[in-house]
């Protein structure tokens, strides 16, 4: 259920969840190679955790395919009745390219993708796509600047 590549390296008190789900036997986190997780991370996986080779994460993280109940303003939305212990989980697949610094204090929400090379700002929250090259910061996360590699700079992009 979790790959951990080759050369993976964590933190003090990091908590690393996969949960099977029925007969589903394959493996729902994957670490490429040389990964470096500090202090407290926690990735959850119900569904699909993809990290990339040579990704650095910073310490207070918080990466999940998964959460309690439906937000998105859909027919599927979950009422606020049901306590949030007892909501139906809603997940979407996460994937974190090569090369991808994330910093401290992260969150990368259910479906965010980060392209390869990027930097994730401190105390950002990753919803949807992150192109590669990126630095992105805020909340939610937005690029601030790209990699431009004709100049050999980081290029603002606001």
């Amino acid at each position: 259920m979790i790959d951990l590549g080759k050369q993976l390296t964590t933190g003090t008190g990091c908590r690393i969840e996969a949960f099977l789900t029925g007969d589903d036997k394959r493996k729902k986190i994957k670490f490429g190679n040389r990964v470096q997780i500090n202090d407290r991370v926690h990735i959850s996986a119900l569904d699909s955790v993809e990290i990339g080779n040579d990704v650095l994460i910073a310490s207070h993280v918080y990466i999940s395919d998964n959460t309690h109940g439906s937000y998105s303003g859909d027919f599927y939305d979950t009422p606020p009745c049901i306590p949030p212990a007892e909501r139906p989980y809603a997940t979407a697949p996460v994937k974190i390219g090569d090369r991808v610094w994330i910093g401290e204090g992260v969150i990368v929400m259910p479906g965010a993708t980060i392209g390869s090379g990027s930097v994730i700002g401190a105390h950002s929250i990753v919803k949807g796509d992150i192109p590669a090259d990126t630095i992105a910061a805020g909340t939610p996360a937005r690029p601030i600047k790209r990699w431009n590699s004709d100049s050999g700079l980081w290029e603002r992009t606001i």
